[in-house]
């Protein structure tokens, strides 16, 4: 019960707001000396599990990912992109908002950054929308969801991630998180075309200077070919995704010095950031090694399996339990948090109920994607209202996104129901 007692501290602290690293860390030190059979002995292989985590492979790709996703999102690719497509939609009713999906699909598969693909989104789209007569709420709706695409479509940081904490292949669940994530992408692309054929006033079409082959060229190819040969060498098994992670980082580069946007000060502002979020999610990390070593030793994890093992035994209302869990705690704190405290307590179930784990890793995905447009303490909302300003108000944008948790719930359904969307490329 002690074990129980301090996963439930950890998530009344981290709903008030406490930082990550420090609730578990700080929390694995309290509950250790409070528990007189443990006391501070019980971290003597915590350095080992540290030197683990920081010599691991695997997530060496995190901090590459993201330093590639930085440099794009200076490149001026997302502005090229979305002016090419906004001119070849832009004829069709909802054609601009289908061109924020599409973009969005396309930043998420280069970048994979959430905040900086709504910020990106939100100045360049936002303005053209509203101007040429798009609903607000609709408008919202649109580069909010998109700009999260990257939790869920490849290469996505919350994928290494989980296939870290459930030690399975990174380059299995890139595979698996194919066909949900274009599925995702269907489901907007169909929801504006239907909404936008039924309120006619909400998404007009717009005539307006056709763009040229050459320029539309120019736009979509180069960062399909980074796509292409990042995730292809993945696919084909040629490089696994660390390596083909930094192959990503030369290509960004390379990227950026061919749209003519290279500099230093970009180069100092992408490391920078990289340094930044990277030590957040390790630091995050060892607080949750801590953390899962006294929590285990309390005996949690074991009450935990033997209550769904035993008690339940029926791995359909696991999963039923496992992702309202998740749905419900997205509502209030980050995926990183709950990739690290709550996933762990999940693997020894799995096994024991004989469930695939990527399968269930992509569930945790699409899952813990809706995290960040659901109100009200949404990261991707936050990030729209910040860079909308006074365009946009917050009971707007809480309007125009819930069409699209709805669409995402579905999307989650339809995987749960339909596992071959996952094991089609496996």
């Amino acid at each position: 019960m002690m074990g129980l007692l301090m996963f439930l501290c950890a998530l009344v602290l981290l709903m008030l707001g406490f930082e990550v690293a420090f609730v578990f860390g700080s929390l694995a030190l309290i509950f250790a000396l409070l528990t007189p059979e443990l006391g501070l002995e019980v971290f003597n292989f915590l350095p080992f599990r540290i030197y683990g985590i920081m010599s691991n492979f695997t997530l060496m790709a995190v901090p590459l990912f993201i330093f590639m996703g930085l440099i794009l999102e200076k490149s001026r690719m997302a502005e090229d992109l979305l002016l090419s497509m906004s001119r070849l939609f832009g004829s069709l009713r909802g054609g601009l908002a289908i061109s924020v999906v599409l973009v969005g699909a396309i930043l998420a598969a280069s970048t994979g950054i959430v905040s900086a693909s709504v910020v990106m989104m939100s100045v360049i789209a936002l303005p053209l929308m509203l101007r040429h007569g798009y609903s607000k709420s609709l408008s919202a709706g649109t580069i909010a969801a998109s700009g999260t695409l990257g939790q869920i479509i490849p290469p996505s940081i919350i994928l290494i991630i989980l296939g870290d904490v459930m030690s399975v292949s990174v380059g299995d669940l890139f595979k698996g998180a194919v066909l949900p994530g274009l599925l995702l992408v269907g489901l907007y692309i169909g929801y504006i075309l239907v909404f936008a054929l039924v309120k006619k006033d909400v998404a007009p079409a717009i005539a307006g200077e056709k763009e040229s082959l050459l320029f539309t060229i120019n736009a979509v190819f180069p960062p399909l070919l980074l796509i292409f040969i990042v995730l292809g060498s993945i696919f084909a098994g040629i490089a696994s995704p660390t390596e083909s992670a930094a192959f990503g980082v030369v290509g960004a580069v390379l990227l950026s010095i061919y749209k003519k946007s290279f500099s230093f000060e970009i180069l100092r502002y992408a490391s920078l950031q990289t340094v930044k979020l990277s030590g957040m999610i390790f630091m995050i990390l060892i607080g949750a090694t801590a953390f899962s070593l006294v929590f285990n030793e309390m005996g949690g994890s074991d009450l935990l399996l033997e209550f769904f093992s035993n008690d339940i035994a029926d791995p359909w209302v696991f999963i039923a339990f496992a992702m309202l869990v998740i749905f419900i705690l997205g509502f209030f704190i980050d995926f990183i948090e709950i990739s690290f405290i709550v996933v762990p307590i999940m693997v020894p179930i799995l096994e024991e109920l004989g469930i695939d784990p990527i399968w269930f890793a992509i569930l945790v995905a699409m899952n813990l994607q809706t995290s960040f447009i659901t109100p009200p303490f949404g990261l991707a909302l936050f990030f729209l209202k910040g860079a909308a300003k006074e365009m946009l108000s917050t009971l707007q944008i809480y309007k125009g996104i819930l069409p699209f948790i709805f669409l995402q719930l579905l999307a989650l359904m339809l995987v749960i129901f339909f596992p071959d969307l996952v094991f089609a490329f496996l």
